[in-house]
């Protein structure tokens, strides 16, 4: 059944048929404050970002570790901010609490609950595309998914485990992670403007 022009679901098969795609535009790692005053406000004019979060895995029953990173992206750039190295800096904290710029992320409440105990904001302008894609009769939630019903693609999830506090990041996981936030943007876009 479709609606909108969306299949409702779709499996890991079908997925496998479509061709793979990751973000192509500039990647920026923030791990330290001149960088994050360089690149920041970079994304200020953007009235749509895509917002992700990447956390070490924790193997342990009932652990959950900290968010270290925070991924913002636009069509052109993606911000890595590792908040494990610098916190969250007031500027950040302000653009989460921006009602006028919208984040659009997959499952935001945990990560926003997690994001307001490093430092307090009132988040604003957060869209959930799990909740948002059901009004397109898409009826599946995770970011693989949406990313090949709604864009036609296929994403790469293997850096979804990898150590996120590693002292340095590998360039896969740099790429992983600027693509899950560029993805997130594309297709609440994609989907507000109904092309």
């Amino acid at each position: 059944m479709e609606n909108n022009g969306y299949v409702q679901t779709i499996s890991e098969e079908e997925i496998g048929k479509f061709e793979l795609s990751w973000f192509r535009g500039e990647i920026v790692l923030i791990e330290d404050m001149e960088t994050f005053n360089e690149t920041f406000p970079r994304l200020r004019g953007s009235a749509v970002l895509g917002f992700d979060t990447e956390t070490r895995p924790s193997f342990k029953k009932g652990k959950k570790n900290k968010v270290s990173l925070i991924q913002l992206a636009n069509e052109e750039l993606a911000c890595l901010v590792r908040i494990n190295k610098i916190g969250i800096p007031p500027q950040l904290a302000s653009l989460l609490a921006n009602e006028n710029v919208i984040k659009a992320g997959v499952a935001v409440h945990d990560d926003i609950r997690f994001l307001r105990n490093v430092r307090g904001f009132e988040p604003s302008g957060f869209v959930d595309l799990q909740k948002f894609v059901r009004d397109y009769g898409i009826e599946v939630s995770g970011l693989k998914k949406l990313a090949a019903i709604v864009l036609g693609f296929r994403i790469s999830k293997r850096q979804q485990v990898t150590d996120w506090e590693a002292e340095q990041l590998s360039e896969a996981q740099i790429v992983y992670a600027a693509t899950d936030a560029w993805v997130c943007h594309q297709i609440y876009k994609k989907l507000l403007n109904g092309n």
